[in-house]
């Protein structure tokens, strides 16, 4: 390499991610009961820019997006279709993979599904316990996890205010200290179950992704990319497990923690009743422009979704294809645009790089960014 070569390595939330063969990287895939909507879209959509960006400067990228099947709020959604949970899990599989297929999200390299992983939470809960990073009561594995909040800069109640939200029971008296997490527990009547040393029972939510990644990558990646509202406890608790098993610190080079969707200021989520859904979207609207909608916004921010945005997006899309059309442009300006989208996925910096230049630099940016 020349002494002053450009630096074409990609920068995440502060940390450059230079590879030296193939990279690694995991994003927090659904859990399918229901319909894609903005808030999974928005997600999927900044990830795969991470994946496009990381091939773009020369990695050999492999992608890992796990599918958590098991799990009681799916559970509870195949029971009131009066579907067993695998059947109901892979229907709405499909549906999610045909929405990100249509936003132009690439294929991932793998894709694995927590119920085939369950003998591999097993052995990564007896690993735990024999290393005494965990504890058995009652037939359920507990990880001791009074450091996490700490770890992730979470205080301590709103560490017990997120525990509580996502089910980790920090008010359980089963427990030695309210931020140990369940590796494993039993199940109850009508769950689902598997066999274990411990009696029949269940992954614990969190083991299950540190399961699942450490059987694609083993110990350790280069990126792991999903919403910020899985920072914590879900991330957090994750990496501990996975860092307590292995030793092997960090547990990810880089995170892309992707912002909210919200609507009217309220995060859109299926509980709160104000879903947009892709398939709804992309019916009276080019899914590129639904795509580029998704990415004006910085990856980190929240957003707020509103339908005239959507209309701003797709005439924006007509004007940067119109751009892309004029027969040149600086290279200055392309290596501008290219710095920007390295630079921590500035995608805001480099479409209007793109919008004002147009000619290859509008062709680059919109090749890079899927815009078709």
């Amino acid at each position: 390499m020349e002494l002053n070569a450009p630096d074409h390595t990609l920068r995440i939330g502060g940390h450059r991610l230079p590879v030296v063969g193939p990279a690694r990287m995991y994003v927090c895939g659904i859990t399918p009961y229901d319909a894609t909507h903005l808030g999974h879209a928005r997600t999927f959509v900044w990830a795969d820019i991470a994946a496009r960006l990381l091939r773009h400067a020369g990695g050999d990228l492999r992608v890992c997006r796990n599918v958590t099947d098991v799990d009681d709020v799916l559970h509870q959604a195949a029971d009131r279709a009066g579907s067993p949970y695998d059947s109901f899990a892979a229907v709405q599989q499909f549906y999610f993979e045909r929405d990100l297929e249509t936003l132009g999200v690439h294929a991932v390299d793998h894709q694995p599904r927590a119920h085939n992983h369950v003998r591999e939470v097993v052995a990564l809960a007896q690993g735990l316990l024999a290393s005494g990073h965990a504890y058995l009561r009652d037939g359920a594995v507990y990880f001791h996890g009074a450091d996490v909040p700490g770890r992730a800069g979470v205080g301590d109640q709103e560490a017990y205010d997120l525990m509580a939200e996502y089910g980790d029971e920090p008010e359980s008296h089963a427990k030695e200290h309210p931020f140990d997490i369940a590796v494993w527990r039993p199940s109850n009547s009508g769950e689902p179950a598997w066999p274990s040393p411990w009696g029949p029972g269940r992954p614990g939510w969190h083991a299950e992704c540190a399961a699942m990644a450490m059987t694609t990558f083993g110990p350790a990646l280069d990126l792991h990319a999903g919403g910020a509202d899985l920072r914590f406890p879900h991330h957090a608790y994750e990496a501990a497990l996975a860092e307590a098993l292995t030793g092997v610190r960090p547990f990810s080079r880089a995170w892309l923690h992707v912002g909210m969707v919200q609507r009217d200021g309220v995060k859109m989520a299926k509980s709160t009743g104000n879903l947009v859904l892709v398939s709804d979207l992309v019916r009276d609207h080019p899914a590129a422009a639904v795509r580029l909608m998704l990415m004006t916004a910085p990856w980190r921010d929240d957003w707020d979704y509103t339908p005239d945005v959507l209309d701003t997006a797709a005439a924006r899309l007509d004007a940067l294809h119109l751009g892309a059309g004029r027969p040149d442009s600086s290279s200055g300006a392309e290596a501008a645009a290219t710095r920007a989208l390295l630079d921590d996925l500035d995608v805001p910096a480099a479409l209007a790089i793109a919008e004002e230049e147009g000619g290859r630099t509008a062709r680059l940016v919109m090749q890079i960014l899927a815009l078709g």
